[in-house]
C-alpha cells in the first residue's frame, strides 16, 4: 500500500521553483540570523532558533558552568521551538495554501516580539522567558516551512564543504553559498539595531521574514 509523508515532509517541496523560491530562502536564513542575534543578545545568551547551541548551553550549565538562570531559558527555547515545529507539522498536513499561512504565523509571531520590545514591556525575567518563547514558536515553524534549511547550518556547511574538496561543486551552490552569508548579514543587521537603537532590536528579524512572506505569497506566473 502506498505510504503517505504528508505528515514527515515540511510545507515546501524539496526543490525551490525558480529565483523567487531562493530569494525567499535567502530572506528567512537572513530572519533566523536576526531572531538568534536579537534573542542571544537582548533575551539572554541563548538561541531562537540554534538548538544545537542550546543543548551545549544545557549541558555546560548542568556541569555548574554559564549564567545563572542559563537552564530555564534554555528549556524555554527547546520547548516554544519543539512546539513550534509540531504546529507546523500538523499544519503543513491540514492546511491549504500551508505555506503562505505558516509564515503568516511566524511573521506574527516576530511582529509581537519587535513591538513587545520596542515599547518596552518587556521589564522582568518572566517577560523575557515570554519573549523567547515567541521568537522561538517562530523559529520552529520556520523550520518546518521547506526541506531547504533555513534555521541551522551545520549541516549545510558541512555538505557544501565536502562537495568543494572533492571538486562536485553543483548547479545551485551559490544560492548555498547565499544562504549562509544571509545568516551572518541577518544577524549583523540585528545586532547593529541593538547597538544603535536598542528598542529596535527584534524589527529586522520580522521584516526579513515579512519580505520573505510578500515572496512566497504572490502567485507565479505561468
Amino acid at each position: 500500500m502506498p505510504t503517505s509523508t504528508a505528515s514527515t515532509d515540511p510545507a515546501g517541496r524539496d526543490s525551490v521553483d525558480g529565483p523567487r523560491g531562493h530569494a525567499a530562502l535567502l530572506l528567512l536564513s537572513a530572519a533566523s540570523g536576526a531572531a538568534d542575534a536579537f534573542v542571544f543578545i537582548c533575551v539572554g545568551q541563548v538561541f531562537a532558533g540554534v538548538m544545537t547551541g542550546n543543548l551545549v548551553l544545557l549541558g555546560a550549565s548542568a556541569a555548574g558552568a554559564g549564567e545563572e538562570g542559563v537552564a530555564l531559558r534554555v528549556v524555554t527555547a527547546l520547548v516554544s521551538y519543539g512546539c513550534g515545529v509540531a504546529w507546523g507539522a500538523v499544519t503543513g498536513e491540514r492546511v491549504w495554501r500551508r505555506l503562505p499561512a505558516m509564515l503568516t504565523v511566524e511573521v506574527v509571531l516576530l511582529a509581537a516580539g519587535a513591538v513587545l520590545w520596542g515599547l518596552d514591556l518587556i521589564t522582568s525575567d518572566a517577560d523575557r522567558l515570554g519573549l523567547l518563547a515567541l521568537m522561538g514558536l517562530a523559529m520552529g515553524i520556520q523550520g518546518r516551512i521547506r526541506a531547504t534549511p533555513t534555521n541551522y547550518f551545520t549541516g549545510t556547511l558541512t555538505s557544501l564543504v565536502g562537495r568543494l574538496a572533492v571538486g562536485a561543486w553543483r548547479r545551485g551552490d551559490g544560492w548555498v553559498v547565499g544562504r549562509l552569508v544571509a545568516v551572518v548579514a541577518g544577524a549583523a543587521a540585528a545586532a547593529l539595531a541593538v547597538r544603535g537603537r536598542p528598542d529596535t532590536g527584534a524589527v529586522a528579524a520580522a521584516a526579513l521574514a515579512a519580505a520573505a512572506l510578500l515572496v512566497e505569497a504572490v502567485p507565479r506566473r505561468r
